[in-house]
């Protein structure tokens, strides 16, 4: 047949392999899809034949299409996805599908268009493509909700989520699954099947179920949808394509979904979610760093500090099934570390995401000490303890003599030079920053920070430390605040500014919600602490580098007490065992007064002013990090934002969203805000001055 596709007839059985690894993607261009459309039109037309076979080489079925396709031209002549799904809805005799591993997007699409599905135990579905912004295309809005009803089918696709064999096999999507070699059983299983009549069973000629009205199930979908995805078209979208699987012939659905997808293709949300996937996968990958270089094996973890970010840096190893012993000098600190751990776990258990058996193997790799000297041997110690220059020179100090020479050293911190703290060693080569972002289990960004002296070794060992660890790794490299707190203290200087001059906290956190924010900044704020951001206040006071117009509201805040959510109090209010966040009417009262203290007249400021001054603020401040090297490019900022603080996806991050806009619309903005005399920072980045004189984009770098 082809290269990456083969076929041959076993008996009456037309076996077909997909032979494309590493996920047998359904590559338009290295003609997988034509070898399929051929191979199935050869045994189509072979007297010898009763039935087909289809399964994939190696560990995969199919993860669906090719994504370094994606936005390419197609080569002319060759078949498409489309065009082999319908060939296969015409085809007299029986298709079998024999799936394993991650089977996705158009992989699954193939899968439900053939007329029986079997399935190894490693087998997990999903349709994820409303997570790049679009929908399955290839038939998948039709032929799911046929397969298993239109409820379930629905929340599938509109989650993306994955299924399990089990479930798979309960939903009606698996026939059976196959318990040991996948191609001997399925290859027994067909013969069986033959013997006894197989029929073609085609999905294309169900009709959907509901369990109530379907007029209303869609109105309920489409309200849901609106409420639940605000700024995701993709998935009111999924809802019309379902709507069509309901009331429509399948040719006609087919249609409706054509139309919803090219549609899709064409918006904003959705090149802004293909870029996050295509970044995301780019972060991985650090530029001058060779794939030759061999990492160190890392068995055995050491965490020094049990408060909340200990704890939840210390959970991620465990989950990867590595022990890890915790460290605090401090035995309530200790303990209280290794409780919340234990409380979080069983906190999963109780919603169901963790057996109980899973929970106690994690617990097991778990212990705990009030002594330095126990992580000697260890593999990886990671410093996350109180964010104060001086502590954690003493603590490396230390780990200098107790560890092995092998060790890797990592710092936590958020801001402090990392180079200073690898200067303390005799072996700065073995230290690095892993910047974990809180709370440390949930959140996916790791900022791998790489100081002058760190070898490529110990990058290229945190990277994949990272990676098994289930987080999306950035490599950066030092300044205060690295990448991601760099830009959101310029971020959270505009929005001290904006309440000093007339808007209230609970204003701009509207605006910058309305725009997608998870979050607002002084919710954000709250919810960090801002005695957080008090310290390294004090601390930059103290070497002479802050701004030259200083607010000072959140000193009064935090002199008061008040460090948020932590405390009750802050900008907002909370009500005890609540983060709902309430108007503090105190806060207008110390807002007002700061700014008659500096003789500011207050004014009305607009939701757009809001949005676009803190966006171009985060926008120039990129800029000057793409300039002086700390960032690799400027999609790792877009990944470092959109997983790290909030950013709403469906923009892309802040530097494609200036691409969006338009880099000359950013510098005019910029400027003119400058005219305005609202501060010193408003001056526009040279390097952005420097792609709009050479009309070229972010995304061009």
């Amino acid at each position: 047949m082809s290269e990456v596709v083969s076929y041959e007839v076993r008996g009456s059985i037309g076996l077909i392999q997909i032979d494309n690894p590493p996920v047998n993607a359904l590559s338009v261009n290295k003609g997988v899809l034509q070898g399929l459309l051929d191979a199935i039109k050869s045994g189509d037309h072979d007297p010898r034949v009763s039935a087909f076979l289809m399964i994939g080489g190696g560990e995969n079925f199919s993860g669906g299409a090719d994504i370094s396709e994606f936005g390419k031209p197609k080569v002319p002549g060759m078949a498409t996805l489309a065009d082999l799904l319908a060939y296969m809805d015409t085809v007299t005799k029986p298709i079998v599908a024999a799936l394993s591993g991650p089977t996705m997007g158009g992989g699954f699409e193939l899968a439900l268009t053939c007329h029986y599905r079997l399935a190894s135990i490693t087998t997990i579905v999903a349709l994820p493509e409303v997570k790049l912004g679009i929908l399955p295309g290839a038939g998948g809005t039709q032929r799911l909700p046929r397969m298993i009803g239109a409820e379930r089918a629905l929340d599938l696709m509109t989650t993306g989520d994955f299924v399990s064999v089990s479930q798979a096999k309960s939903l009606g999507v698996v026939d059976e699954i196959i318990d040991g070699d996948l191609l001997a059983g399925a290859l027994q299983w067909v013969k069986r099947a033959v013997r006894a009549g197989l029929p073609v069973a085609r999905v294309s000629q169900r009709t959907v179920e509901t369990s109530i009205d379907p007029k209303l199930f869609i109105a309920q979908a489409r309200e849901t949808a609106q409420k639940k995805w605000r700024g995701y078209p993709a998935p009111l979208g999924i809802v019309a394509c379902v709507e069509a699987a309901l009331t429509k012939p399948f040719k006609e659905g087919l249609e409706v979904e054509r139309k919803n997808i090219e549609h899709l293709m064409s918006t904003n949300e959705s090149k802004s979610l293909r870029h996050l996937f295509f970044s995301e996968r780019q972060a991985n990958k650090v530029i001058g760093l060779s794939k030759k270089i061999e990492v160190s094996a890392i068995e055995t973890v050491a965490v020094i500090g049990a408060g909340m970010m200990g704890a939840g840096i210390a959970m991620n190893f465990l989950n990867a099934g590595l022990p890890v012993l915790i460290v605090d000098t401090n035995e309530d600190t200790l303990q209280k570390g290794i409780d919340t751990i234990k409380r979080n776990y069983l906190a999963t258990v109780e919603k169901g995401r963790l057996s109980a058996e899973d929970r106690d193997q994690r617990v097991a790799l778990l212990s705990g000490s009030t002594q330095l000297s126990d992580v000697s041997e260890v593999d990886l110690v990671i410093e996350a303890v109180y964010e104060e220059m001086e502590v954690k020179k003493a603590i490396f100090r230390e780990l200098d003599v107790l560890l092995k020479p092998t060790a890797i050293l990592a710092t936590n911190t958020s801001t402090l030079d990392i180079n200073q703290i690898a200067g303390v060693t005799q072996r700065p080569e073995q230290v690095i920053g892993l910047h974990f972002f809180s709370p440390a289990n949930v959140m996916r960004l790791l900022e791998v920070v790489r100081a002058e002296k760190t070898s490529p070794e110990v990058i290229a060992t945190s990277m994949k430390v990272a990676k098994k660890i289930k987080k999306i790794p950035v490599c950066v490299g030092v300044c205060d605040g690295f990448v991601g707190n760099r830009m959101i203290h310029t971020y959270l200087r505009e929005a001290e500014y904006l309440i000093e001059e007339g808007a209230l906290p609970q204003e701009v956190d509207q605006a910058i919600e309305s725009f997608g924010f998870a979050m607002g900044p002084f919710r954000m704020s709250d919810l960090a602490g801002l005695d957080i951001g008090w310290a390294i206040r004090k601390r930059k006071q103290s070497e002479g580098v802050m701004s030259k117009r200083y607010v000072a509201i959140p000193d009064r805040i935090c002199e008061l007490g008040w460090f948020g959510q932590k405390t009750g109090r802050g900008y907002y209010t909370y009500e005890s065992g609540s983060r709902v966040p309430q108007v503090n009417p105190e806060i207008a009262v110390i807002i007002d007064a700061a700014s008659r203290g500096k003789g500011i007249e207050r004014r009305t400021i607009e939701a757009s002013e809001i949005v676009e001054r803190l966006m171009f603020a985060l926008i120039n401040e990129g800029a000057d990090i793409l300039a002086e090297g700390v960032a690799q490019r400027a999609s790792d900022i877009d990944v470092i934002y959109a997983f790290g603080y909030g950013f709403p996806r469906y923009r892309g991050g802040p530097m494609f969203y200036a691409d969006t806009i338009g880099l000359s619309a950013v510098v005019d903005g910029i400027q003119r805000y400058s005219n305005q005399a609202l501060g010193d920072h408003w001056k526009v980045s040279t390097y952005l001055t420097k792609l709009v004189d050479e009309s070229r984009t972010f995304g061009s770098i």
